[in-house]
């Protein structure tokens, strides 16, 4: 077996992954719509219903991308061990900032459960730096594979970047991370054919 035919056999084995990474994105970017509608008249209601089902869209969309780092991690798996190292932390890296993303969404949704544990500093700051760094480190790889367009992975960086400017940016970041993510796992095309 050489190693494109290695890579056409996981590609089939992840069949999952682009649905369940624009499923992700599709997530946020209701999080970003029911975050702009709790904050229409001008201050955020953590006991109303855009504010609940938003942050649960949430939660649920960074569970979504949990295992889309997952699925890229066996995607773009490398025979090299340089590599393949790299693959690793930034998984790694990827999964302990959705945990951490988590147990913040978690004390938003439950205010007893961010009284009882309060997210220290280095969680609140440190998870989404690594959630981050670790999807586009595994999308900058795949798309290195051609198994996802590099404007796909750049489209993701600047949604990711939009996010981080200004909160109220979600929607805009989330449709770019959508498109960036929506022909992960398809051959790159080749000019001419």
């Amino acid at each position: 077996m050489t190693v494109s035919d290695a890579r056409a056999a996981g590609r089939t084995a992840y069949l999952w992954l682009r649905p369940m990474a624009v499923t992700a994105s599709l997530l946020l970017l209701g999080y970003g719509v029911l975050r702009l509608v709790d904050g229409l008249d001008g201050h955020r209601d953590k006991s109303a219903w855009p504010w609940m089902t938003g942050h649960t869209l949430f939660l649920l969309g960074i569970v979504a991308f949990g295992a889309t780092i997952v699925g890229l991690h066996g995607l773009v798996g490398s025979v090299s061990s340089r590599l393949r190292a790299v693959d690793d932390v930034a998984a790694v890296a990827g999964l302990v900032g959705a945990a951490a993303f988590i147990y913040v969404i978690l004390g938003d949704l439950f205010p007893r459960f961010a009284d009882a544990a309060p997210p220290p500093a280095l969680v609140l700051a440190g998870g989404p730096a690594l959630f981050q760094l670790g999807i586009l480190v595994l999308l900058f790889r795949a798309a290195a594979l051609r198994l996802l367009p590099v404007w796909g992975a750049v489209l993701v960086l600047v949604g990711f970047v939009a996010i981080a400017v200004n909160l109220d940016l979600l929607p805009v970041g989330a449709a770019l991370v959508f498109s960036g993510l929506f022909r992960l796992g398809k051959p790159a095309v080749r000019a001419g054919r």
